[in-house]
């Protein structure tokens, strides 16, 4: 059986409204494993985002367990040229996890970002140029690539394709295919899109009002 990446055991999240706690999430729990891409779907409002804060240890205000097996999980947001530095070399950005990280060497980290790139089907060239310089699809091949860099194999992927155009969909799909086979990567993908989620899921888990509705095979 494939091993486990993250496993999250009758969650209960909550925020604060002034001086009332209101729960967000009810009773959640679900199992990950190596390799496997879920979908977690829903309206807005119902709780998706809230899950998605836990899980990253965004959100602190919760009852329940949540175990990872793996290096923190890491995220790919909608919109890559919000969530990129504009004013930072897509290199810097790369290698910004490794500096945080520490015991790595100015050269190793280029090393590791120059890689990375050419994981993602990135140029090199690319080291060197500002994400306002890039198209809309380099962008997100960017950001996946930032995804990586810290060795994680827990991704959590927030609407990754709704900023781009149908073909570069489809190739982005390939990529996240492609790096689910050869790394071995796990993910957590968050699409209103049912049709996106077939495409690169195996199941999906459905949110209404904070509860799980339903977790099927798709």
């Amino acid at each position: 059986m494939a091993e486990k990446i993250l496993e999250v055991k009758h969650l209960n999240a909550f925020y604060r409204e002034g001086r009332q706690r209101k729960q967000v999430l009810e009773d959640v729990s679900f199992t990950l494993h190596e390799g496997e891409a879920v979908g977690l779907a829903g309206q807005s409002g119902s709780g998706k985002t809230t899950l998605c804060k836990c899980v990253l240890g965004l959100l602190k205000d919760y009852e329940g367990e949540i175990v990872h097996y793996t290096k923190r999980p890491q995220m790919i947001f909608q919109d890559p040229f919000r969530s990129l530095n504009p004013r930072k070399t897509i290199g810097w950005i790369l290698e910004e996890p490794l500096r945080i990280q520490g015991g790595y060497s100015k050269d190793e980290r280029r090393r590791k970002a120059e890689e990375m790139l050419k994981q993602v089907h990135l140029l090199p060239e690319i080291y060197a140029r500002y994400p306002r310089e890039l198209s809309g699809g380099q962008r997100q091949r960017a950001s996946i690539a930032l995804s990586l860099m810290t060795g994680t194999r827990l991704i959590l992927a927030d609407e990754p394709l709704s900023a781009l155009d149908v073909t570069v969909q489809a190739q982005i799909i390939e990529l996240l295919r492609e790096l689910q086979e050869k790394e071995k990567i796990c993910y957590l993908f968050v699409s209103h899109d049912l049709d996106v989620v077939s495409m690169l899921c195996s199941r999906v888990l459905f949110l209404k009002d904070g509860e799980v509705k339903e977790y099927a095979d798709i």
